[in-house]
């Protein structure tokens, strides 16, 4: 045994960064388990973070005290509002980040943490004893010791990168992919799948005359994602407009059968909403152009990303689909497309505290149960830090309700419902979104993490100050008047007409309101909704406070739902399945009905009590 520590973490992507972080600050000793530091919180795919529903996550995990929003605040180099002409449950910040800068950071701020260690090889087993968790095993036959694991791994286990009909094993471009532990993890009686993801070409910037281009420039002034980050001064590099055309078309259709996703080399399901560049051309034939951004992966990093022209065709075929666009015809590709298929837990086999319910100690977080994106996994990555540390510590289980926060909705639809496809999150999933804004993020969630031990002394003196200032803030608008037609009216009234702001009415002096240190908007915007939405608010609210009853309702571990009469076969099989935490979750297993949930609230009571009738033949 080389070392013990209480929390093992494999893999240190986005999601095992952040579960790495939340266990240490809750006072546990952490192993990171990576092949290399040079590759913490990479960015294989788009480096950006945030856009609809995901920064809604990333915002969470910062009022939360993780990471995410505090590092891409510290190396974005372009900052963009989405959905600003919509209501503020939509509004959804997004950066594009340096990905060299970004990872750098992540490193610097895990290595000052005293309590992480760092374990540079590749797990291939998971240690157990009496169906629990004792460590994990090293390819290279290193043994740790732990009481709980976190699995991070990605898109490593038994991984397949195709481009045309080359295929390789690999996680992603240049590391090898993890069979081993793949094969272990399988061996636990884990229900597993297969998943696809793909990845664009990667253009020289030097071989591209951006002149030809339609700019696309960033917001001024930025919008940061951390209730820490103040004033973003600093200047903004552009991304690029093209568009596909008829003859980019053309080439995908002529080449169709070259394509791993068309003549049945892939196997792996793929998202439906991030759909490669051949399946826009095949399922959108009446579509005769794609949008298409060039965006930078660095300030001194040569890649230029083509998003939205994700692609697995033969390299030769990838080259003229690039030469083929306008203003990219002396382009130099430097990594042709890919895709890349991997193996996943179906997530339903977790609690939702996202431990295996097969294994005791065992975690999963990140791509691995079937997510994609890299805020999916940095917000999986803080819950299951988190619950693995209370595990080891000997305390209860933390879980965030789908009325409290994105994350909640999140972990709640996987373990659930499980996936079909790779999940990404959107605002449409959330029943409460008007209660879950981006600008509240701390207001909801900042005390749930003091709670735990992620919110130190610093951070909660500056959040209990900002929490004041609103509370003072919404008092003054309530109480304030405006001169109106026929006398004053209340300034609530006024601030509810379309096109009225509460900043343009203390401009005018109708209102004295405080923004905090450096006038933060986010300040002003929690209020201006509270007051101008107050009868949605309410109304959903006592939404909420209806199902809590339900979703407080706990049914107990090993609950036989066989035993039940009135319940199908059907509804038998799928609650035994997923085994649901409470009445709520159970009335979101697809196929469980409201009459179903209502027989098996009244048994969940009584067994609880005197017992529990025979069990039907």
């Amino acid at each position: 045994m080389s070392r013990r520590y209480d929390v093992i973490v494999v893999g240190a992507g986005h999601a095992g960064v952040e579960a790495a972080h939340a266990a240490a600050r809750v006072g546990c000793t952490v192993g990171l388990c990576t092949l290399s530091r040079e590759t913490v919180a990479h960015m294989p795919c788009n480096p950006a973070i945030g856009g609809t529903a995901k920064g809604h996550l990333v915002r969470e995990i910062d009022a939360l005290g993780g990471l995410m929003g505090e590092a891409i605040d510290a190396t974005a180099m372009q900052f963009k509002l989405l959905n600003r002409s919509r209501g503020p449950a939509v509004w959804s910040p997004r950066a594009q980040a340096d990905k060299r800068q970004y990872g750098r950071w992540m490193r610097a701020r895990l290595e000052a943490e005293e309590h992480i260690g760092w374990i540079i090889g590749r797990v291939g087993a998971v240690r157990l004893e009496g169906g629990r968790v004792v460590g994990v095993e090293l390819e290279d036959g290193r043994r740790y010791g732990c009481g709980a694991v976190v699995v991070t791994t990605g898109t490593f286990l038994n991984g397949v990168i195709h481009v045309g009909d080359e295929q390789r094993s690999a996680g992603r471009v240049g590391e090898p992919a993890s069979k081993m532990l793949g094969e272990s993890l399988k061996e636990l009686g884990l229900v597993w799948g297969r998943l696809k993801t793909g990845t664009p070409p990667r253009l020289d910037r030097g071989s591209i005359d951006f002149s030809q281009f339609e700019e696309e420039p960033g917001d001024v002034p930025p919008v940061p994602f951390s209730f820490l980050t103040g004033l973003v001064d600093r200047e903004q590099t552009p991304c690029h407009i093209v568009h596909t055309n008829d003859r980019v078309h053309e080439l995908v259709r002529e080449n169709k059968d070259r394509s791993p996703l068309y003549n049945g080399q892939i196997s792996g399901i793929g998202p439906r909403y991030c759909p490669s560049l051949e399946d826009k051309v095949m399922r959108f034939p009446e579509r005769d152009r794609h949008l298409v951004f060039l965006e930078p992966e660095g300030v001194d990093v040569p890649e230029i990303y083509v998003s939205g022209c994700s692609m697995c065709l033969p390299r030769e075929v990838q080259e003229a689909v690039i030469h083929a666009m306008p203003g990219l015809g002396d382009a130099r590709v430097l990594r042709p497309g890919y895709a890349v298929e991997y193996d996943f837990i179906q997530p339903t086999e977790l609690r939702p505290t996202l431990e295996t319910r097969k294994v005791a100690g065992l975690f999963l977080a990140g791509q691995i149960n079937g997510t994609s994106g890299y805020e999916e996994a940095g917000g999986q990555g803080l819950v299951a830090g988190v619950n693995a540390a209370r595990r080891v510590r000997g305390d209860g289980e933390w879980v965030l309700g789908r009325d409290e926060a994105y994350l909640g909705v999140m972990v709640d639809d996987l373990t659930a419902r499980g996936c079909l496809e790779p999940y990404r999150m959107f605002t449409s999933r959330a029943e409460h979104r008007l209660l879950l804004r981006i600008d509240n993020a701390d207001l909801r969630l900042t005390a749930r993490g003091r709670e735990i031990g992620l919110i130190g002394d610093g951070r909660w003196s500056e959040f209990l100050a900002r929490r004041e200032r609103f509370e003072r803030n919404v008092a003054a608008v309530r109480a304030a008047r405006a001169p109106g037609r026929g006398g004053s009216v209340e300034l609530a009234q006024v601030l509810r007409r379309p096109g009225v702001t509460l900043a343009g009415l203390a401009a005018e002096g109708a209102v004295e309101v405080e923004a905090g240190r450096d006038g933060r908007a986010y300040e002003l915007s929690s209020v201006e909704t509270v007051v101008k939405y107050e009868g949605y608010l309410r109304r959903q609210t006592a939404t909420v406070a209806r199902g809590e009853r339900d979703e407080r309702r706990r049914i107990p571990q090993g609950f036989p739902y066989g035993k039940v009469p009135g319940l199908s076969r059907e509804v038998v099989e799928r609650l035994s399945g997923v085994g649901p935490a409470t009445l709520g979750q159970a009335g979101r297993v697809p196929g469980v009905t409201p009459a179903a949930v209502a027989v098996l609230g009244s048994y969940v009571r009584r067994w609880g009590g005197r017992g529990m009738p025979a069990a039907r033949d």
